[in-house]
């Protein structure tokens, strides 16, 4: 697939030739659907927690004799049936984590960035590069290259460069920078663009292809 190269002026400077076997894969909708749950269970802390009837405080006797009251017999006033008493069959803290292969993984990211690809949402740049940190600048120069879609930006490296770049994004609310070795199906999927320096376009040949 040949696609523009265009420079941070939003200006066409050359063409290039997106990986078939990457960028015009088959999409498999049900493996993408499966890495985007896993991504999401496996960011949960599963930190929640309740405490059982063993756990609250109080309840160290009967609250009265098992028989001749009248009244049901009860053997702690924080049991579960008791405002105040312990919880059960509630959330304990367990990790969510999902397994899945890599070749799994590195399938779905194929199948997405496929799918951006067919709907002409990857955007090569040649260079990603700004004189100075300003945020003015980077909104200009993504505003000229993409107008106003939100934009995932895949950087190869943390280098100075990039800090540079990094640091005018952040307070831009749509748009994201990640290491183009991050690549990942939710935020593929969760913006309109894909921003792809040339040097980003390397690291994803090397990693999916």
């Amino acid at each position: 697939m040949e696609v523009n190269v265009i420079n941070m002026q939003g200006k066409k400077v050359d063409k290039v030739d997106l990986p078939a076997e990457i960028f015009e894969a088959s999409i498999n909708v049900d493996l993408m659907h499966q890495a985007y749950v896993r991504q999401m269970a496996n960011a949960r802390l599963g930190t929640h927690s309740t405490k059982s009837r063993g756990e609250v405080s109080g309840g160290g006797r009967k609250p009265w004799r098992q028989k001749g009251t009248g009244r049901a017999r009860q053997g702690s006033i924080r049991a579960p049936n008791w405002v105040g008493g312990g919880k059960v069959h509630t959330p304990r803290p367990h990790s969510h984590d999902k397994k899945m292969p890599r070749n799994m993984r590195r399938a779905a990211l194929r199948s997405a960035l496929s799918v951006k690809a067919s709907a002409q949402e990857v955007v090569v740049v040649d260079e990603l590069k700004l004189a100075e940190a300003k945020t003015r600048q980077m909104a200009d120069a993504l505003n000229r290259m993409i107008g106003d879609s939100s934009a995932l930006i895949l950087i190869p490296e943390n280098n100075e460069t990039y800090e540079m770049i990094r640091r005018s994004t952040r307070n831009i609310p749509d748009a994201k920078i990640i290491l183009a070795s991050y690549l990942n199906v939710r935020d593929l999927l969760g913006f309109d663009k894909v921003i792809l320096p040339i040097p980003s376009l390397e690291v994803i040949k090397n990693y999916l292809g």
